[in-house]
């Protein structure tokens, strides 16, 4: 059983930046993606941006060009840079981990909300 541990969520004014982060503890299995979810109120969790163990990233539409997903792979830990943060960026953010094996892991989500 995997265990994510995520943390950088917070209150942040409309143009400003934030950084979270998820480090995946007692994976036992090599991860092949590790990546960041987010739900809005009464809107389904929608993928925001993955990055595969080659590094090949993918993001939503929304966020191209203002969020940049990373990852420490000696730690198992990706991060998501998120500037110019808009309030439409509200949501509680999930990291998410699928293994080789067909492991797939949820953190327990961090609240980001933008202030306008």
């Amino acid at each position: 059983q995997v265990q994510l541990v995520e943390s950088g969520g917070g209150l942040v004014q409309a143009g400003g930046s934030l950084r979270l982060s998820c480090a995946a503890l007692r994976s036992f299995d090599i991860i092949h993606y590790m990546g960041w979810y987010r739900q809005a109120p009464g809107k389904q969790r929608e993928l925001v941006a993955q990055i595969s163990i080659r590094g090949t990233t993918n993001y939503t539409e929304s966020v191209k060009g203002r969020f940049t997903i990373s990852k420490d792979r000696a730690r198992d830990t990706v991060y998501l840079q998120m500037n110019s943060l808009k309030s439409e960026d509200t949501a509680i953010y999930f990291c998410n981990v699928r293994t080789r094996r067909g492991g797939q892991y949820w953190g327990q989500g961090t609240q980001v909300t933008v202030s306008s």
